[in-house]
């Protein structure tokens, strides 16, 4: 990977584009990034790490990319060119921001954006390639991105942004804070899922064994319960519960025959009733079919006259259909001639009085056309009316525009008379402002350091009052060990005193004495009333070293309480903490009300600018109204000639009435009401005639189907609904009559009339009785065989649980002991170290080896790190140790002993070492750009120099290397340098290259 340009926009501290040439710092290999604390130095490598991954490094907030000092308007952009894989790539990325609208008011939000463009060589191109692009996803972009680095973003922050501070904290760390970043770095979580897979493996095969178990006394049960006995299940399964259902089963197949049996008898009396049933009930039906028949042929013959009265009604009505399209016409004839006169009289209604006696057609279509000749004439009077009109809105908007100028010059000069005081207040509140700023400034520093020495003062104070309690508790176990101590030595004094017992208890018959050496005992020695034995003489000497141990905690608990006191009271001073808090109160209020002044300033100074653009608007005001004011006098008098002509003109015109558009309202509805008289007069004349013509051809026709006159055809005629009733009410009698005929002659109803009546009761109550019984006989089958079936179930079943519960068992125990031991509780895991430490162990100790090479150039051979696999104290677990070789004087030192500069490089070398194990874990992509991040100031001149000795080692293979520090010996050592500035509106950056 290696880095070309970057150009960062309203990102961080940056408020406008600043652009980073990384090909020029690295043509010299080594450049160095400075800068003033808090200028941006650090913003310069988030902004990479942003580019690439979308996000800040984990150490960084990861909501403040805006820069504050950006214009609303600027949009915040970081666009780096780098080239990854041989790919020259271009990546563009935006974060979401709120802006204000661009129509209207309020704000609204941009979404983040993500661009990806790619060099792409062409040998048609007069440039010899382009910019191409590849991608706008945010996923696949970052997706794309990590496959071409091979690192996560955590990699990439500890491998190519190499935080000093971070790796001085790893060096000095415990187990568990280690194994935490190694982790993040070497991806070791499937190790962890590995012992996770097993641990639950062993809770399945736990869980598996137990639910085996369980099944067998459940299936026990169950097979008592099925076979419906009382007798309780056998203890012995093994020997007897085979058995013991074998003969279950054998009951429940006699049961299951003898209830088959039963049901057999029970279908065959059940199917005898069920005939007997049957054929009584068809007896029955044809005796109730042939009187329901005898009933209905007498109601029938009893309506024969409606039947006919019918017919001959059907028959009038279709003859009267023949005259019925004719009495059609002469109705529509009729109701059209009575709207046509109506319509007529309306029209005469509403011409005006001055017609007259109502005239003929001809006459009303001769005033039409005199009528038309007048309005035409009038209408080319129109335009010169309207024209009178806009010509008297034009006099008023010109008077109003002219009073207007007159206003906005009279207030324009009267302003303009008041400036030169108003400018004079503007600029004594922002002198007054810039003073108030300056003493802002020298409050500043003395207000933090206030408030240092009073938080110390507060500290030390509160450390103090701790301190007792310590001094009591460290007194207190020092006279619990002097108790345990005496306690050991009394008891050791009591089992020297019984030490010829205890030696006595050791005798065997025959056996040499340990004392005397004699084979013979006369009189051994016999143990005393509370004779002391070895182990508890062994128990208080513990007690007595465990006190001794927490009374050396303790101790040392107070002498780190006094250190600290110490250092907090020499930053305090001497002054008590009330004092010290309330001079902090004090300088904080003038502070604030000097901050507020020069706030003033700011106001100040935009009024003084707001007066001087007012100024110059009210100059240039008072000119354009004079102008105006004279332009619009001059239309007015122009304006009123024009007038007076026009006045004249329609005067002649409108012959009296108000003006021409109301004498030329006033005639329109005229003309438009005699051309509608005119039409209804000659329509309502044709519509008499078609009237006479229609009644003509009803009454022919009438006299031509035997009616006396077209009332009495229109009479007999029926709707169509009330003869569809008729026709269907005479179709009806005639099929209800002819099948009632067929019934009464049927023979079968002939032989059942001449037989008794049935009673079919009788019968279907026994049918009903044998139905009951074989519903009986049938749930007595149907309970034996679900008694035999659920025997057979639950018996094949037991003789499988028992055999699946001995290779579960020994699953289990497997599965277990491989558990324990790659989570390291199990006694054959001698380090007590679980997989995913073993492998981590393996990683550092990689890190351990590339570290030391580089430590010992930095120590001058004095110091190289070794990884060590020695458990922890109390038990803990190990594998994740580091530790110091000293060379001069051959002993390995904890990390915790290094000095400042010694942690300094220490820890450097760490860094660049884990880059080495990282990069080679990723799949060996070259990193040809790296940035180390601070740590440099605790250098002398001798080890800065070896530092950068190993540094300048780095830029082999083309590679190079960023210093990010503000160490003022760096300048001079190297040329090539980034400098970040720092301002009132943000941070610039700057970039000297030699030569």
């Amino acid at each position: 990977m290696r880095l070309h340009r970057m150009a960062v926009t309203a990102f961080g501290p940056f408020a406008d584009t600043q652009t980073v040439d990384f090909d020029a710092l690295a043509a010299g290999g080594l450049f160095l990034l400075r800068g003033a604390t808090g200028a941006g130095k650090s913003s310069v490598l988030d902004a990479v790490c942003y580019a690439l991954y979308g996000t800040l490094p984990g150490s960084r907030p990861r909501t403040r990319l805006r820069s504050d000092h950006a214009a609303p308007d600027v949009r915040t952009e970081v666009v780096l060119e780098l080239t990854l894989g041989g790919r020259r790539l271009e990546l563009t990325r935006s974060p979401e921001q709120v802006r204000a609208k661009k129509r209207g008011q309020g704000v609204t939000t941009d979404k983040a954006q993500t661009l990806l463009r790619e060099w792409t060589v062409d040998s048609g191109d007069a440039d010899g390639g382009s910019w191409r692009a590849s991608s706008s996803a945010h996923q696949e972009i970052g997706a794309e991105i990590q496959q071409l680095l091979g690192m996560s973003r955590e990699q990439f922050c500890q491998v190519v942004l190499l935080p000093q501070g971070g790796f001085a904290r790893f060096l000095h760390a415990g187990a568990p804070e280690r194994a935490e970043l190694l982790g993040r770095l070497f991806d070791t979580a499937r190790f962890g899922a590995v012992e996770g897979w097993l641990t639950e493996r062993r809770q399945q095969a736990e869980k598996a064994c137990q639910a085996v178990r369980g099944e067998i006394g459940s299936r026990l049960e169950r097979l008592r319960e099925a076979a419906g006995t009382d007798d309780p299940a056998p203890v012995d399964v093994d020997a007897d519960g085979l058995g013991w259902a074998a003969q279950l089963r054998v009951e429940a197949r006699e049961q299951l025959a003898a209830a088959e049996s039963w049901h057999r008898l029970a279908v065959d009396r059940r199917d005898l009733a069920a005939e007997r049933a049957r054929a009584v009930e068809v007896l029955a039906d044809r005796q109730q079919r042939h009187r329901r028949a005898v009933r209905q042929a007498h109601e029938l013959e009893a309506r024969s006259g409606e039947r006919s009265a019918a017919e001959a009604r059907l028959e009038r009505a279709r003859r009267a259909e023949a005259v019925a399209p004719l009495l059609t016409l002469h109705q529509q004839a009729l109701l059209t001639q009575r709207r046509l006169e109506a319509a007529e009289q309306q029209a005469r209604a509403a011409l005006p009085p001055a017609i007259g006696d109502p005239p003929g057609a001809e006459q009303l279509a001769a005033a039409e056309h005199a009528t038309r000749e007048e309005l035409g004439g009038l209408r080319a009077l129109l335009p010169a009316e309207e024209q009178f009109h806009g010509n008297e809105r034009s006099r008023l908007r010109l008077e109003a525009e002219r009073d207007d100028a007159e206003a906005r010059r009279t207030d324009a000069v009267e302003w303009l008379e008041q400036w030169p005081g108003l400018r004079e207040q503007a600029t004594a509140s922002l002198d007054r402002a810039k003073l108030a700023t300056a003493r802002a400034e020298q409050l500043d520093g003395r207000l933090a350091e206030l408030r240092q020495r009073c938080e110390a003062a507060e500290r030390a104070e509160s450390l103090g009052n701790r301190l007792s309690a310590f001094e009591q508790r460290e007194l207190t176990l020092r006279e619990s060990a002097a108790q345990a101590h005496e306690r050991w030595l009394d008891l050791r004094e009591r089992r020297l005193q019984g030490m010829a017992a205890e030696l006595a208890a050791r005798l065997a018959e025959g056996g040499p004495c340990p004392v005397c050496g004699s084979a013979e005992h006369p009189a051994p020695a016999r143990p005393g009333p509370g004779q002391v034995t070895r182990e508890q003489e062994h128990q208080a000497e513990q007690a007595h070293r465990d006190a001794v141990a927490r009374v050396e905690t303790a101790r040392e608990d107070v002498q780190e309480l006094r250190r600290q006191i110490g250092s907090l009271a020499a930053v305090a001073g001497d002054r008590p903490v009330a004092e010290l808090r309330a001079a902090a109160e004090q300088v904080s209020a003038e502070h604030a009300e000097a901050q507020r002044e020069a706030a003033a300033g700011l106001r100040a100074q935009e009024e003084l600018d707001r007066l001087q653009h007012e100024q110059a608007l009210r100059s240039e005001a008072a000119v354009q109204a004079a102008s105006m004011l004279a332009a619009r006098t001059a239309g007015l008098d122009a304006l009123a000639v024009e007038q007076a002509r026009l006045a004249a003109e329609l005067e002649r015109g409108r012959s009296g009435a108000v003006s021409v558009a109301a004498r030329v309202a006033e005639l329109e509805p005229r003309v438009e009401l005699l051309n509608q008289a005119v039409a209804a007069v000659r329509e309502a004349a044709a519509g008499a005639a078609a009237l006479a013509r229609a009644e003509a051809s009803a009454r022919a026709a009438a006299e031509r189907e035997g009616f006396a006159d077209p009332g009495e055809a229109e009479r007999a005629a029926l709707p169509a609904a009330e003869a569809l009733r008729l026709r269907s009410e005479v179709e009806q009698h005639r099929a209800e009559l002819a099948r009632v005929r067929t019934e009464l002659a049927d023979a079968d109803l002939l032989a059942a009339v001449r037989l008794p009546a049935a009673d079919p009761g009788a019968e279907q109550a026994a049918d009903r009785a044998a139905e009951q019984q074989l519903r009986q006989a049938y749930a007595r089958v149907r309970a034996a065989g679900d008694r035999r079936a659920a025997l057979d179930r639950l018996s094949g079943g037991l003789a499988d649980e028992l055999r699946r519960l001995g290779p579960l068992a020994a699953e289990h125990a497997t599965v277990a002991g491989l558990a324990g031991l790659a989570a390291g509780t199990s006694s054959g895991n001698r380090f007590r170290m679980s997989l995913e430490t073993y492998v981590l162990a393996a990683r550092l100790e990689q890190v351990a080896a590339a570290a030391g090479a580089r430590l010992a150039v930095m120590s001058q051979g004095r110091y190289s790190l070794a990884h060590t696999d020695l458990r922890a104290r109390g038990g803990g677990r190990s594998g994740l140790g580091l530790s110091v070789l000293d060379a001069w004087t051959g002993q390995e030192r904890d990390t915790s002993t290094l000095s400042g500069g010694e942690s300094f490089f220490a820890s450097l070398a760490l860094a660049l070492g884990l880059a080495d194990v990282v990069t080679d874990e990723a799949g060996g992509m070259p990193l040809d750009t790296l940035f180390i991040d601070e740590g440099f100031g605790s250098l002398d001149e001798d080890t800065l120099e070896d530092v950068l000795d190993v540094l300048d080692r780095l830029r082999e293979r083309d590679r190079a290397v960023g210093i990010v520090s503000h160490v003022a010996d760096l300048r001079g050592r190297i040329p090539t340098q980034l400098e970040v500035r720092k301002g009132r509106d943000g941070s610039t950056l700057r970039q000297h290259v030699p030569g």
